[in-house]
């Protein structure tokens, strides 16, 4: 299957090594701290402290997971304050004085989105009855007090100059559909009073609540119909400055940073329009300049220092590294703090994307990313595969993925989909999946399939489509009806949206519930293609029964397919230690449909 025999192969294990992710930057007292995810170490979160005077070093224990699991996502597992660190993992809070090497368990709570106030630790806890904000003194008493509670959902806990703020949203919603923002009085007891809803609403998402410089509170919404920064005075809401674009991520995890000031009073902000991300600076009179960066993915996490931002970027060409940018000149300098170190892969060759935009049913338009057969040539034609990212709220990120290289260097094209849902379109693009999941979704992936092939791209009888999690539902539709695809991968798969409703944490339990109505479950008499499905037994998210009787449906029809379970790996099968065993077996499973088709 390859189409140049000089362009080296990448090896899974290359592949999976060189998938290092980084997460949660945050500054504090000098010094830059985030999270770093290897892979090959099983996916352990490390906590990375970076000092002008130092560099880097790891500051939490080897084989110390810092994580949470609120709301079946976390975020904001860790906070800096005084010289300690505070930070969560198994068993709960844990607080390190001096080098991370001197974790003490300080509380059993499952906690999140740590953040400091005046003198205490803020957190998110989640139990059975809802969520609570809690708050914890920096020193003395170790006991959380609940600040206030909720029967549905809270998070961002941003105590101000007089005021606290914090977002909210009700059981039957999510945070990207409904999000209010609340402030209130705190009182000498610890304790939320006179509560006065500042924004957000059954239609608008007002997100990432944070106290400015000038005293005003910050935050983002998407009234407009995009995430957009707006400012409270503490009489009216004010729009900073009005964007074409996503000025905010959407919130699957607690604590993102989309935003950040700078002691010159200028704000900036990483902007989301579809696939590609850029940071621009707002001055004080809502003027907006666009930073010159060699980066064209940011992740929603910036953190300030000075005339500096320090952020997480990536590009079609250089995998996620962590960068300091100084903005005090009019062409910022750039320094890599961090970065993916793997000899193996430092001189490889790359396929780079084109972007693509097809015309899809009922008259919309869809974007993609094409990345071609590594080394091929401007007229390629090679097999295909087809990925529906997750979410179906996430989006495809114009940035290096090196287990797309790994099939781009096998010979295939890798073909990144935005269907209708995605985020980085407006808050029209995302709800109008509900209630059409399994369908118009679809419908997208397979109007881009059908654009390739009559550009004579795609080959005949070779077009995939695979998918993760909701991503997974998409791609066993769309082999449970007549269509370009030859086979489906489907891994970490919801099959049944009511089932997945009752199943699936309280979280995202609105969010199944809205999505569905459309093509319903997934019954194995429609599919008429081979299926891997690669399923962790520890998924909490998209339990593993619901694939277990469906394959067992397909193997009383003799569909082929294969379950590939992975014991003890949860929701990301992406990040986890058997990547490198998923990998090699979706590329076995494409191979054997086109040796079949050969043959037959």
């Amino acid at each position: 299957m390859r189409l140049a025999d000089s362009i080296p192969s990448v090896a899974v294990a290359d592949a999976v090594r060189a998938s290092v992710s980084y997460d949660q930057l945050r500054a504090y007292d000098g010094a830059l701290y985030w999270l770093e995810k290897r892979p090959d170490a099983g996916g352990v979160a490390t906590l990375i402290q970076w000092r002008r005077d130092e560099g880097t070093r790891d500051i939490s224990p080897a084989g110390f997971d810092v994580t949470n699991d609120i709301h079946a996502y976390g975020g904001g597992s860790f906070a800096v304050a005084d010289g300690a660190i505070w930070c969560v993992g198994a068993g709960g809070l844990y607080r390190s004085r001096y080098r991370g090497d001197d974790l003490v368990l300080v509380s059993p709570a499952s906690v999140g989105d740590l953040t400091v106030g005046n003198g205490e630790l803020l957190a998110v806890r989640e139990t059975e009855r809802g969520d609570e904000l809690v708050a914890m003194p920096l020193s003395g008493s170790r006991r959380l007090r609940t600040v206030t509670q909720s029967n549905g959902f809270l998070s961002a806990p941003r105590q101000g100059p007089s005021l606290f703020a914090w977002s909210a949203w009700g059981e039957q919603d999510m945070p990207w559909d409904a999000c209010e923002l609340w402030v209130g009085s705190y009182s000498s007891q610890g304790h939320i009073e006179s509560p006065v809803k500042v924004a957000g609403g059954w239609d608008e998402s007002a997100v990432e609540p944070r106290w400015g410089p000038d005293g005003s509170l910050y935050f983002v919404s998407d009234r407009g119909g995009w995430w957009n920064l707006f400012r409270w005075d503490g009489r009216e809401v004010k729009a900073v400055a009005p964007i074409a674009g996503e000025c905010a991520a959407e919130p699957w995890e607690l604590g993102y940073a989309s935003y950040a000031f700078l002691d010159d009073g200028q704000i900036v902000v990483a902007v989301q329009e579809g696939p590609r991300h850029r940071l621009v600076l707002i001055g004080h009179q809502g003027s907006v300049r666009p930073v010159d960066l060699p980066y064209t993915s940011i992740k929603p996490y910036l953190a300030t220092q000075g005339t500096t931002v320090a952020l997480i970027g990536s590009s079609p060409t250089a995998a996620s590294q962590v960068a300091l940018v100084n903005l005090s000149d009019d062409e910022p300098r750039v320094e890599v703090l961090a970065k993916s170190e793997h000899a193996e892969l430092s001189g490889a060759q790359v396929s780079t994307p084109t972007e693509l935009r097809v015309q899809a049913a009922r008259g919309r338009e869809v974007s993609a990313l094409v990345y071609p057969p590594t080394g091929s040539t401007a007229d390629w034609r090679a097999p295909v595969i087809v990925r529906a990212h997750p979410g179906p709220t996430a989006s495809c990120l114009l940035r290096l993925d090196w287990q797309a290289q790994f099939f781009t260097s096998r010979g295939f094209a890798v073909v990144d989909v935005d269907y209708l849902g995605s985020t980085g379109y407006g808050r029209a693009f995302r709800e109008s999946l509900y209630g059409r999941w399994g369908l118009d979704d679809v419908d997208d992936c397979a109007a881009v399939a059908a654009h390739l092939l009559a550009a004579g791209r795609a080959l005949p009888g070779r077009i995939f489509i695979r998918g993760a999690s909701a991503g997974g539902y998409t791609a066993l539709h769309a082999v449970a009806q007549n269509g370009p695809f030859a086979a489906a991968t489907a891994v970490s798969a919801i099959v049944d949206p009511d089932r997945w409703a009752e199943t699936v944490p309280r979280f995202q339990r609105a969010h199944a519930m809205r999505l569905r109505g459309g093509a319903g479950r997934v019954r194995a008499s429609n599919v008429q293609r081979p299926v891997l499905f690669i399923h962790g037994t520890a998924d909490d998210v998209a339990v593993v029964e619901d694939v277990r009787v469906l394959a067992d449906q397909l193997a009383a029809r003799d569909v082929p397919h294969r379950l590939l379970l992975l014991p003890d790996v949860g929701h990301s099968v992406a990040t986890s230690a058997e990547a490198g065993t998923a990998l090699e077996a979706e590329l076995a499973h494409y191979r054997a449909v086109m040796t079949a088709a050969v043959t037959s």
